[in-house]
């Protein structure tokens, strides 16, 4: 039998105060909870965009960062992002490092859903051939960090607005 994936919610300082079914938090009104995104680079420099699958509650179709997730009770975030490397994209991540720790947004989808999030943001390499879950991902690229940037500028809303302000604070 599989549990409900659950999060971690956390109070206005950051701190955990509970947790709640993964399926359940992500509405109108959502509580702050704890995830992370990555950004995953390849042996040439390049990083790895996706698209968001069509299937997805939240921002269908919009091109993102490499992958998002949220640490499970009690998981560390390195194997958190392990185990949504995997499960995403079929590769395995090496040299993970954080690059905005602060990283903090709340956005609300055209359809009204909300994401209320502290998502530290972090680096990662791999070299394996991306096999994307298709649940998750319509598509994916390997591109030029500053043709991404220019890219995200240029056209915000073919992108997740957290991309955007990621990007911009990592200048």
């Amino acid at each position: 039998m599989t549990h409900p994936e659950q999060v971690v919610l956390l109070d206005d300082n950051g701190s955990a105060i509970g947790v709640a079914d993964k399926a359940a938090v992500h509405t109108t009104d959502t509580a702050l909870h704890l995830a992370f995104s990555c950004h995953v680079y390849n042996e040439a420099g390049q990083v790895l965009v996706t698209r968001r699958a069509l299937s997805k509650q939240t921002w269908p179709g919009v091109w993102t960062n490499s992958f998002c997730g949220h640490p499970a009770p009690d998981e560390d975030i390195e194997s958190a992002i392990a185990r949504r490397a995997a499960d995403e994209l079929g590769i395995v991540v090496t040299g993970v490092q954080v690059i905005l720790p602060d990283f903090r947004y709340r956005a609300v989808d055209a359809s009204g859903i909300v994401e209320n999030e502290v998502c530290p943001v972090y680096r990662a390499v791999t070299t394996s051939v991306v096999a994307p879950n298709p649940a998750e991902v319509a598509e994916y690229a390997w591109v030029d960090p500053g043709a991404l940037s220019t890219a995200a500028a240029a056209a915000p809303y073919a992108f997740s607005p957290w991309l955007g302000w990621q990007l911009a604070q990592l200048g």
